[in-house]
């Protein structure tokens, strides 16, 4: 599982912003709504499986899972990829002329097998790698595998010998790639595992963008798996869309076909796939990788969860997360969102606990600064929907009611008395 994640120098991420999944152990229901993960020093860390990066617009939420993305891409591709580039690609902050000629920086922490944390992190120059770490802590205590400053004449250091084919990883790995892409892409058996957790996790999901493509992976699934099949007619009907399943065949053109099932007077309907609505293939195309996540244990990434998804649909995939039943694995949701009907239940309860709520507001540089619901430390009574829309948190948009059309007016105000001076 993935425990917390930093970033600096990346898009509107200037300064070093982190995002953590460790639930606050002096916060009752941050606590209870965590899941239990044993660390192999013996203790138990409350671990949170869904996380929500809420903000106004062009406050940086996507920017938080460009990061991520950036970062696992990073660690599967430099050794192949960054050849191709004119210097490596950063895509640092572009609103401060410095910020070119300092370090790009990520790292993150997760537990892999027998509940060791692992932290794995790297700062990136214009043309070569500056820094890479490797750590272990296997009974609590930090273990250094390696550690590389390119400032320094050599720049690889192995403390206590523990990594296999040392001289060969410092002799072909080139300053412009990262030492665990060039381990794992000759098989190396003690970092091919470290490699393979980016592999496995963090993947991006954007429901407006790239929904043809998950929807034929959907449809995939659900030709060569009836237990697929079982559990998304399930999401779909939950979902209360009016359909009692889902029909789907191979084309002569390779495309799976797809037909969802509707129920009106009586009568069973399969509609053509082009007479469903935006809504409905949004939710039918979403289900392919939820599912897969949660059958891995994956770390998934949605960016706008709700942006063609009714809230309620939103609210469900978030449950699924959340439920240790369906989410026996362990799998993680990181989404950015606007609705803040995503912080209540329609009972009026918290579908999210302060600790798994994010905001994202702007400085005055134009730089983003990720905080936690948590640092307001709310009490456990507060409604947090009317709370963040009253702006107590931050985060929201500094529009007063009327603002924009009064602005236009006035524009047009402008426009006509220049056009009178002419």
């Amino acid at each position: 599982m993935l425990l917390r994640f930093r970033a600096a120098n990346v898009r509107s991420l200037r300064d070093e912003q982190e995002l953590s999944f460790v639930a606050r152990e002096d916060a009752e229901g941050d606590v209870a709504a965590a899941r239990e993960v044993e660390l192999s020093d013996g203790r138990r860390l409350p671990v949170h499986t869904v996380l929500g990066v809420f903000g106004a617009n062009a406050s940086g939420k996507s920017n938080v899972i460009t990061a991520l993305k950036n970062m696992r891409k990073a660690v599967l591709r430099s050794y192949a990829d960054w050849t191709s580039y004119d210097g490596i690609p950063r895509d640092e902050f572009a609103l401060d002329p410095k910020a070119v000629s300092e370090t790009t920086l990520y790292e993150a922490d997760f537990v892999l097998d027998a509940g060791v944390r692992w932290t794995y992190g790297f700062e990136l120059g214009e043309r070569r790698v500056e820094a890479e770490w490797l750590y272990a802590y296997p009974k609590g205590r930090r273990q250094v595998w390696f550690e590389r400053d390119a400032t320094r004449e050599k720049d690889f250091d192995f403390p206590g010998d523990r990594i296999h084919d040392r001289a060969r990883l410092s002799r072909t790995t080139r300053p412009d790639a990262l030492l665990l892409t060039r381990a794992a892409n000759d098989g190396h058996r003690q970092l091919t595992p470290v490699f393979d957790w980016f592999k496995d996790n963090l993947w991006d999901v954007t429901p407006e963008t790239e929904r043809a493509q998950r929807e034929d992976y959907t449809a995939m699934r659900l030709l060569r798996s009836e237990d697929f099949r079982r559990r998304t007619e399930e999401l779909l009907r939950v979902a209360d869309l009016g359909i009692a399943g889902v029909e789907v065949e191979q084309s002569s053109s390779g495309r799976p076909v797809v037909r969802l099932v509707h129920v009106g007077g009586g009568e069973r309907t399969p509609l053509d796939w082009s007479s469903e609505s935006w809504g409905t293939r949004s939710w039918f195309a979403l289900i392919g990788p939820v599912l897969l996540a949660l059958d891995t244990g994956a770390v998934l990434l949605v960016d706008e969860l709700d942006a063609s998804l009714h809230s309620r649909f939103a609210a469900e995939v978030v449950r699924l997360f959340q439920s240790p039943w369906v989410n026996p694995k362990g799998a993680q949701l990181v989404f950015t969102g606007h609705d803040p009907s995503l912080l209540r239940t329609p009972g009026g309860g918290r579908l999210l606990q302060p600790g798994q709520i994010w905001l994202t507001e702007k400085d005055e540089r134009g730089a983003t600064e990720l905080s936690s619901v948590a640092e307001w430390e709310p009490t456990e009574e507060e409604d947090l929907m009317a709370s963040y829309l009253a702006g107590s948190f931050g985060a929201v948009p500094r529009v007063s009611e009327g603002q924009i059309g009064r602005r236009l007016l006035r524009t047009d105000d402008i426009a006509r008395m220049e056009a009178e001076e002419v």
